[in-house]
């Protein structure tokens, strides 16, 4: 691992006691970033949202739709007039989001704890982490339900040192490719996380919070996991994709996601960056990001309101 990957992981996540000697260089974040982030390699573990997709059958479905004037705007549009790219020069979309429990997210403690943490009392710190992946797929092709034990996580220790306090734990088991395969995603038997290795990877590793690819943690009739992660002020994240092409160790995790005002889950955009030399990804050279690519087709939106290239 190079110094200047070392440096930054020192500065952004404070590990150490190299980070008041790093204060003397004010440029040390841009150095490391173009050494090393710059050439990373990115990759998405997001699922976009949409209207049909997989959710907990207690909840429902999105609406998308085109956003319209709320009251007249003179010279602009009608009270209840869509806006158009004709017309206004612009769109603009709504969404009615039943929950906050959608897609790929993060859960909060207040989710299910009333004492807990909201989605917008939680601290820009957790914005960058180191990234662990315990893969419990070869399991899981045999078991549809296998849960993680400690013992998955005794042999990734073996395998990759002791996992880092503070890191988050994504549990790879490859469910992500059944998220087109909308009642089977969410019908047990699933993949799941048991309770003693939440415990462990929380009590024992101090770690910041775990991920996994279905949209429960565990598929025990009283969600004994998930209970215990909230009741205990642990976030953890759901719905997770493309697990399979994270290495197991030495990645960085990017979180990112909406903040609603007391809000009990949130719409989150995880993204993993991992080595350059690693055989998944994009990096900003083949991605900057500005300009963006222009689409082959005009914007329309589909039968379900959502804005696709059309021909």
């Amino acid at each position: 691992m190079s110094h200047a990957f070392l440096t930054i992981i020192t500065v952004c996540m404070g590990l150490g006691s190299s980070m008041i000697t790093v204060a003397s260089d004010d440029l040390m974040l841009w150095k490391a970033y173009d050494q090393v982030i710059k050439p990373a390699k990115y990759i998405d573990l997001t699922h976009a949202f949409e209207p049909h997709m997989a959710v907990w059958p207690g909840f429902g479905n999105a609406t998308f739709k085109a956003a319209s004037a709320a009251s007249d705007v003179p010279g602009m549009a009608n009270k209840g007039e869509a806006f158009t790219y004709e017309k206004n020069g612009f769109v603009a979309s709504a969404y009615v989001l039943p929950t906050d429990q959608y897609g790929t997210q993060l859960d909060p403690p207040s989710h299910w704890n009333q004492y807990g943490a909201t989605i917008s009392d939680l601290p820009p710190t957790m914005s960058v982490r180191p990234l662990v992946v315990i893969n419990i797929a070869p399991q899981v092709a045999k078991d549809p339900g296998y849960h993680l034990q400690v013992s998955d996580v005794d042999a990734w220790e073996k395998q990759h040192g002791r996992i880092p306090a503070g890191s988050v734990v994504m549990v790879r088991s490859d469910w992500y490719k059944k998220w087109d395969d909308l009642e089977r995603y969410r019908k047990p038997p699933f993949p799941g996380v048991s309770l003693s290795a939440l415990k462990f990877l929380h009590m024992d590793r101090k770690i910041l919070m775990h991920g996994h690819e279905p949209l429960d943690t565990d598929t025990t009739p009283n969600a004994e996991g998930e209970a215990w992660l909230m009741h205990n002020n642990f976030a953890q994240a759901e719905g997770v994709t493309n697990l399979d092409k994270v290495p197991e160790a030495g990645a960085l995790i990017s979180i990112g996601f909406a903040k609603p005002l007391g809000g009990a889950g949130g719409y989150a955009r995880y993204v993993a960056i991992a080595p350059a030399n690693w055989k998944y990804g994009e990096t900003v050279l083949t991605a900057p990001g500005a300009p963006l690519p222009t689409q082959k087709y005009p914007l329309k939106r589909d039968d379900l309101g959502v804005m696709r290239p059309t021909p």
